[in-house]
């Protein structure tokens, strides 16, 4: 799966996952965007992986995809290689980028398939170069880029509103106007009901404005695209993410029975701040924390000190206090970046330091409002409930 320079042609792509474990794949959707253009879509249900297909409450809450739902659906194995044929050659585009992909090669890690390469790219980051928002999630940015996400949280729902925010990106990067290179907003966006089997939907050739094309727009920006080595079932480590998974026993499969007390330690301790480590010297300069200095408010599903740790070991600055140099802050206690619109008072925009870090956007200072959900995506995931 290989991009090529000509066009502006790319799969977007968005999974769910029954848990925290980014290998445990439910659903996926998927928009073909050709010359700029979305020309045909797909959305699949799946069974996770064998071992690996418990379904956590919190993830259902998220998406609404129970385990009841997928379970005449194929597995996440049987389903690849119509998900790949899907792909073909195109280069991948998500909405941090990383956790989609690492979705793929976990689910292939546990499924013993072969990797293959993947070159993808992120809207996220993408995103953040282009617009200056409170936020960056999905539906923020997506609705910066014209679209008007009304079902997030559906696979296909939020890769379409991926592949708006990468066209309108590169349109906006272009010295032609976006509103001559993208001919849709609000008014004409299709309304995304979740269908089952790829839908065409009409192919419109390329335009000019985007005839230099996904890798050679991001390279304008120093950007290039990342790349899934392609690997053989059982060659080489497998993924971090994957090895931490298999560690913890049988808490993400769903034949185990497994009482409370097995529930994983301190996720909902707050003692302190805790103290702020350096950011790792090794950490990814590709990773979505790499050079935040990042602050936490409220509760979050892990400690205080944790959450820093994690933070610090992708390349960020915690920190205890919103200052000057504070770029991120990490909100708990439910924060959706949704409030930010109806501007709703109290819950976790009554908190000090969400006020302190509106207060500086609206002073010109760049604060990236992060939720849990978010937050988590960025690490590779979160803890499960083991417990139904």
């Amino acid at each position: 799966m290989t991009g090529e320079d000509t066009a502006l042609d790319f799969t977007a792509l968005d999974f769910e996952t029954a848990n925290g474990f980014r290998g445990s794949p439910c659903s996926v959707g998927l928009v073909r965007v050709r010359g700029g253009q979305p020309v045909e879509r797909a959305y699949w249900l799946m069974r996770p992986p064998a071992g690996f297909d418990r379904f956590d409450a919190r993830n259902v809450r998220i998406h609404g995809i129970t385990a009841g739902q997928v379970a005449s659906a194929p597995r996440f194995g049987d389903l690849f290689p119509d998900l790949a044929g899907f792909i073909g050659e195109d280069p991948v585009v998500a909405h941090n980028a990383g956790f989609d992909i690492g979705v793929i090669e976990s689910a292939l890690e546990v499924s013993g398939m072969d990797i293959p390469q993947i070159d993808y790219a992120c809207s996220l980051v993408m995103a953040r170069r282009t617009y200056d928002l409170p936020s960056y999630a999905l539906p923020v940015a997506a609705r910066e880029a014209g679209y008007e996400l009304r079902n997030h949280h559906d696979a296909l729902a939020d890769a379409e509103a991926c592949a708006r925010i990468m066209i309108d990106v590169v349109s906006r990067r272009t010295s032609t106007p976006a509103s001559a290179a993208v001919p849709f907003g609000p008014g004409t966006a299709a309304t995304l009901d979740g269908g089952g089997a790829p839908e065409a939907t009409g192919v419109t050739g390329a335009t000019a404005v985007l005839e230099r094309g996904l890798a050679r727009v991001l390279a304008a920006e120093g950007i290039h695209l990342r790349r899934l080595e392609p690997r053989r079932a059982g060659q080489g480590p497998e993924s971090r993410a994957t090895r931490q998974a298999r560690g913890l026993g049988p808490v993400f499969d769903a034949e185990a029975a497994l009482p409370r007390s097995s529930a994983m330690p301190d996720l909902m301790h707050w003692p302190d701040e805790g103290t702020n480590a350096a950011p790792a010297p090794d950490a990814d300069p590709a990773h979505p924390l790499f050079g935040h200095t990042v602050v936490f408010t409220g509760n979050l599903g892990m400690s205080r000190q944790d959450a820093k740790n994690r933070a610090a070991e992708c390349g960020a600055q915690p920190s205890s206090r919103i200052n000057g140099q504070t770029t991120m802050l990490v909100v708990g206690d439910g924060f959706r970046p949704a409030d930010l619109a109806t501007g709703a008072r109290g819950g976790a925009l009554g908190h000090r330091k969400t006020r302190d870090a509106l207060t500086r956007r609206r002073n010109g200072q760049h604060v990236e409002l992060v939720s849990e959900p978010e937050f988590l995506q960025m690490l590779d995931g979160n803890w499960p409930e083991t417990a139904a």
